[in-house]
């Protein structure tokens, strides 16, 4: 980058920082709810109780219909909430307006000139991450990335790691269950969201007893990651749908410091569940060169990686590319050996699979953070997120 586009880049995101710090000025914060365009999301990071505490607090809150969301639109405009027409922020939303929402925008190349409240998947070099991060300095925004909202320890506000791993688990046991019911014609087909916990372990349930009548057998699942909040998720929804203490192998940090891959994963697992969060490389937990020459004495057939590294070029499970989806949630893995099919899940949004309870908990735990939206210049945790957001801005202005 040259000395004139740097100062340029320097100057753009100088002006977005005084434009925050201008937002919140008043004390009377404009919080913008949008629509997600990302298909089958249901999720909210923003329920009608933390609207009504923030409203209460002085903050203005307005909320884009959108029907897929999890909680209906009349429920926000109970609590005080302003609707908005859908996908209405970029056109209408003012310019001090603090516009939140969860998973990606839409798919554009214009600049954008708010600040922005969301999982922006662009700060540990994921596909199109300098695109997006341009978009902003180009327009004068923000990001303030939710993955990155930590506290002094480091340890994020809120997260919906939990319930990622719980319905990962869900989602693995029912492809393995497929697997052995249907065989070689196993389908997967779409899967939908359900309205409580308690319905999605009842149906894994009864897929697993079908499973065990024809396999004669539970599967063994070996989670990685399992003392994480991801992980504890996926260990809390397999005992709950009633596999054994036994069959579920807990790894963490013990179990995998040596460096992999690991050739025990596919002696021992039926189903493999990588829970861990990557920041920086790591060797990978399984390669191509050693699923092919395990043939077929490979026990495992079931991959679901919840942490979906998949665009990332340290993913640890590089023997797939890119995320499946809620409407197509397996993917072949592509590897020859001659042995069994490996069936990988890789859904960058799987607590969309629970959508009400991940929102409420995700929701309560973020609300502190949110409130401190009013002190944005001296709060710690909004300060690392912006300072962040700066860091990796300058990075992609200068490729």
């Amino acid at each position: 980058m040259t000395t004139d586009g740097k100062r340029a880049a320097e100057e753009a995101l100088s002006g977005a920082k005084a434009k925050l710090a201008r937002s919140v000025a008043s004390g009377a914060v404009h919080l913008w709810l949008r629509a997600e365009v990302k298909p089958n999301e249901k999720r909210t990071g923003l329920t009608p109780a933390q609207c009504l505490e923030l409203i209460s607090d002085g903050f203005k809150i307005t909320v884009e219909r959108f029907p897929e969301r999890a909680i209906s639109d009349g429920e926000y405009e109970k609590v005080g909430c302003t609707l908005a027409e859908t996908g209405s922020w970029e056109a209408v939303a003012p310019a001090d307006a603090i516009i939140m929402g969860l998973k990606e925008l839409p798919e554009a190349d214009t600049p954008l000139k708010h600040t922005h409240i969301f999982f922006a998947h662009a700060f540990k070099n994921q596909a199109g991450w300098k695109e997006l991060l341009m978009r902003f300095v180009r327009g004068g925004g923000s990001v303030l990335d939710l993955e990155f909202l930590t506290d002094d320890r480091g340890r994020r506000v809120a997260a919906f790691g939990y319930m990622a791993g719980f319905s990962g688990a869900a989602v693995g046991l029912d492809v393995w269950c497929q697997q052995q019911i249907a065989g070689e014609a196993a389908q997967f087909g779409k899967i939908t969201s359900k309205p409580e916990e308690a319905v999605l372990i009842a149906e894994i349930k009864e897929k697993l007893a079908q499973a065990k009548e024809k396999a004669g057998r539970l599967p063994t699942m070996l989670v990685i990651g399992a003392l994480g909040r991801c992980g504890t998720g996926t260990c809390d929804f397999a005992t709950k749908a009633g596999l054994p203490a036994e069959n579920i192998i807990r790894w963490d940090m013990a179990e995998t410091q040596k460096g992999g891959p690991f050739p025990e994963i596919l002696e021992r697992a039926d189903i493999l569940v990588n829970c861990i969060y990557l920041m920086q490389p790591i060797p990978p937990f399984l390669s191509r060169e050693l699923i092919e020459s395990k043939g077929a004495e490979r026990r495992t057939t079931v991959v679901v990686d919840v942490s979906c590294d998949a665009t990332n070029p340290n993913n640890p499970l590089p023997f797939y590319s890119g995320c499946t989806t809620f409407d197509n949630p397996v993917v072949k893995a592509d590897v020859n050996g001659g042995g069994p099919a490996l069936d990988v899940v890789a859904i960058d949004h799987l607590p969309t699979l629970l959508p009400k309870e991940s929102s409420e908990t995700f929701a309560a735990d973020l609300l502190p953070t949110l409130k401190a939206l009013k002190k944005v210049d001296s709060d710690p945790v909004w300060g690392r997120a912006y300072a962040l957001f700066e860091e990796k801005a300058l990075a992609a202005a200068s490729q």
